[in-house]
Formats: C-alpha cells, sequence, structure tokens
C-alpha cells in the first residue's frame, strides 16, 4: 500500500464528526458572548513579528511564534493570539468607534508547542473583550461570561473554577516585602511557575532571581493567604459584583494567578479543571490598560480572556458534556432515487423543498431501496422519500420515517406540509 502523507505535526483534521462538535463549541461561544451584548469581529491570520515582540512577552516571540520573511524584508508571523491585532484594530479608529466596545472572536492561531494532550500547535481560540471601562465590574462582566459559558455547556462549580488575583495587590505586597522595581517581573513570572515546578526547584529558582531566604518565606506565607483579596478595594467591588451577576459560585481567590503574559495590569484570572488528577488551565484574562497606547493609540483601559478549544474540548469529554450524535447529516430529508427513469423527478421534488427551507439531500444515483434507507439511517436523515413508478402513476410519494420503519402515502402537492409536521412531532416527542 502506498504512504499516505501525514498532516503536519501539531495540527488536526477535522472530519464531520469533529468538526460538528468544534461548531456546537462555537455555538456555545456565541451564546455566551452575545447574552452579554458583544458583537463578533476578526482579525488577520498574519501580523508582523514587531506587533507582539514588545506586548506579549520574550517567551511568546522567541519561542512559540511560527516566523518567516515577508518578500518585502518583514518579518510575518502566523499568530500567536488575537489582543495585540485587536488594539491595533482599536487604534486604528480609535475616533470612529463607539466605546465602551464589546467585541469577541472565535477563529485559529498557531503556536511552535511541542504537540502533547491538551496542546496543539494550530488551535482554534474564543477571545472575548470590553475596552473603555477601568472598573472592578467591568472585570466582573469578562467572568461572569466564563461562568455563563460553563452553565451552557453543563460544567458545575464542583468541575471547573474560575481563580482570580490582581497584579496591583501583588505589586504593593511586594514593594513591602523589600523586592524592588526591577526585581518585581522576575517574582511575577516565579509565581506563575509555582504550579509548574516542583517544590524544590521552585525554591531554587526564587534564590536565583535574586530573593533571599527571608523574603521567599515571607512570599510564600503572602501568596497562600486566602484572604489577600480583602487588602484590594479593587477586588472587593469585584467580588460584590460577582455576586450581583450570579456567577460567584464558580470564582474564588487565589493570589498563585499571575498569568504570563507581560501587559497584564490589574485583576488577573485563569479558569482550571477541577476533573482530572492534575488541574489543567483552560482559559486566562485579566486587565491591559497599557496596551493600546503601545500600538500608537490614546491610551484606553480593557479586561479580556482566550480560552483554546483544545483543553475545554478534552474536559467537556470526560464529563461526558459533548454532543452525542455528531457528524450527521445537516439535512433532514433524503430524497431517494427509485431508478434512472424517476432520477429527475426525485431531484425536482427534492429542489421544491429546499425552496421550502427544508434542508434536503437526494441520493446521487439509482440503486436498491434498501441499500438508500441504510445510507439515510447512518447520516442521520430522519425521514426518507420514495418517488417509484407506483408512486408517480398516482401523484403520490411514499414518506418513510426512518427511525421507526413507519411510511405513509402522500398526494404530491402535500408533501411539505406534511415532512414539516413529521419532523416536528418528532422534535417534540
Amino acid at each position: 500500500m502506498k504512504n499516505i502523507i501525514k498532516p503536519v505535526k501539531g495540527t488536526r483534521d477535522f472530519y464531520p464528526e469533529d468538526m460538528s462538535i468544534r461548531t456546537w463549541l462555537y455555538e456555545k461561544v456565541r451564546l455566551a458572548s452575545e447574552s452579554f451584548g458583544y458583537q463578533e469581529y476578526e482579525g488577520p491570520l498574519l501580523e508582523t513579528i514587531d506587533l507582539y515582540a514588545a506586548k506579549s512577552g520574550e517567551e511568546l516571540v522567541k519561542e512559540q511564534s511560527f516566523v518567516f520573511p515577508d518578500r518585502g524584508g518583514d518579518l510575518i508571523t502566523l499568530r500567536p493570539e488575537l489582543t495585540p491585532s485587536l488594539t491595533r484594530m482599536v487604534a486604528q479608529r480609535q475616533h470612529q468607534l463607539v466605546f465602551p466596545l464589546r467585541w469577541w472572536s472565535f477563529g485559529p492561531f498557531w503556536r511552535y508547542e511541542r504537540p502533547q494532550k491538551g496542546r496543539a500547535r494550530e488551535f482554534f481560540q474564543w477571545n472575548i473583550d470590553l475596552i473603555g471601562v477601568a472598573t472592578p465590574e467591568a472585570d466582573a462582566e469578562l467572568v461572569a461570561i466564563i461562568a455563563s459559558f460553563f452553565q451552557l455547556v453543563g460544567l458545575s462549580p464542583d468541575q471547573v473554577v474560575i481563580l482570580v488575583n490582581n497584579r496591583r495587590l501583588i505589586d504593593e505586597e511586594l514593594k513591602n516585602l523589600g523586592i524592588s522595581p526591577d526585581q518585581r517581573p522576575g517574582v511575577f513570572r516565579l509565581i506563575d511557575r509555582r504550579g509548574k515546578m516542583q517544590p524544590s526547584e521552585w525554591k531554587a529558582y526564587a534564590i536565583e532571581i535574586g530573593l533571599n531566604q527571608q523574603q521567599l518565606e515571607e512570599l510564600i506565607i503572602l501568596i497562600d493567604n486566602p484572604d489577600l483579596w480583602k487588602k484590594s478595594a479593587e477586588l472587593v467591588d469585584f467580588f460584590q459584583a460577582l455576586e450581583a451577576l450570579n456567577a460567584s459560585d464558580y470564582v474564588r481567590f487565589d493570589a498563585n494567578i499571575i498569568r504570563g503574559l507581560d501587559y497584564y495590569t490589574g485583576i488577573v484570572f485563569e479558569a482550571q479543571d477541577l476533573i482530572g488528577e492534575v488541574r489543567r488551565a483552560i482559559l486566562g484574562g485579566g486587565r491591559y490598560d497599557n496596551l493600546l497606547a503601545d500600538v500608537g493609540g490614546k491610551p484606553l483601559p480593557g479586561v479580556g480572556f482566550a480560552m483554546g478549544d483544545v483543553v475545554i474540548t478534552l474536559i467537556l469529554e470526560k464529563a461526558g458534556l459533548l454532543p452525542i450524535e455528531t457528524g450527521k447529516s445537516p439535512a433532514s430529508v433524503l430524497v431517494t432515487v427509485f431508478d434512472q427513469e424517476q432520477l429527475l423527478k426525485s431531484l425536482t421534488v427534492a429542489s421544491n423543498l429546499r425552496k421550502s427551507g427544508i434542508n434536503v439531500a437526494t441520493y446521487p444515483q439509482p440503486d436498491r431501496l434498501a441499500k438508500q434507507f441504510k445510507y439515510a439511517d447512518r447520516l442521520g436523515f430522519q425521514v426518507a422519500v420514495v418517488l417509484g413508478p407506483e408512486e408517480v402513476a398516482m401523484g403520490k410519494v411514499t414518506l418513510k420515517y426512518l427511525k421507526t420503519g413507519d411510511q405513509i402515502g402522500v398526494p404530491i402537492e402535500k408533501v411539505e406540509d406534511v415532512i414539516r409536521e413529521m419532523l416536528e412531532l418528532r422534535t417534540s416527542s
């Protein structure tokens, strides 16, 4: 057998059953976004690497981006994230847009990851942002959208959690520990890596970046304090807003949540999986009040988050929450083809049903009816239309409900009405 060329490492083939899950997930994302009044948008799949260089952190630019030269000499990258593109788009039309902006998107992204379960080089990502408001209530709205999405897909607070922190709060506390401004970015990265390293390695790393033993001990006490949030007026207002939004069941404070991207300035949050033995990050985001000025616009506050499709799909699969029927035809009706003589008549019946708004497929050639029924059943059609010589002679068609095998003869002029009744009755039962 000839060798089949394999797909690029870290990419996925979306067969119809896989694509139906992605489409289902997209619809849940749309419902959650639009229920809070957010508008859908999209940016380009290609950007100059300069857009990310000063905005997203050195690791993302140097280690995780697919970069190649343009013919003009510029370095181009397949987009690894969307926030820099969003801020560039807003800066370009800043005087024409109506603020605050509520925008969302769901599209493809690329990162030069080491492919493994839960990580792919090519993935789809939900991005949603509120730009133009600098209040804890705005941050709470984004977290409430996450909680709403979890409810829509059936995930409970026992299965997922949204952890929240405030980088301004931690920055002030680091200052109180005698940690200099130059050291603090490194300490932020240290905190962010705590859950990703062995305790002994993490403590050694802390000493390596310049903390002394006393500072390390005080830092551990600090970030393990569950009541630290009460020292932040922003977080107090944030949690009060969450209560009003009926989203607090999913949320709790955790000073270990920092988020790795350099542009976050205030409240940050991360949703994690509670189902597996090892916690996995489902999504993350936070406040980024300086980013718009970095791309040439006038300063505007913003808050947003991003969720990739890979981890959330794995979690929903493990929880048994993915749609059961996948890979089915979007058509409910199959018009069979009895023989060559009836082929054109079958095409006409299918066309008339389609014009009336019913999704209809026609079997592509004459064949045994048993084979056509089997095809229809495997692809999830509900009704088969049979138009043989006897039906044509009587001005009728035979309608077969495939799940039960029930058949009825129907005058050709009433086919549409009867099919609609059959589909409505079966859907409601």
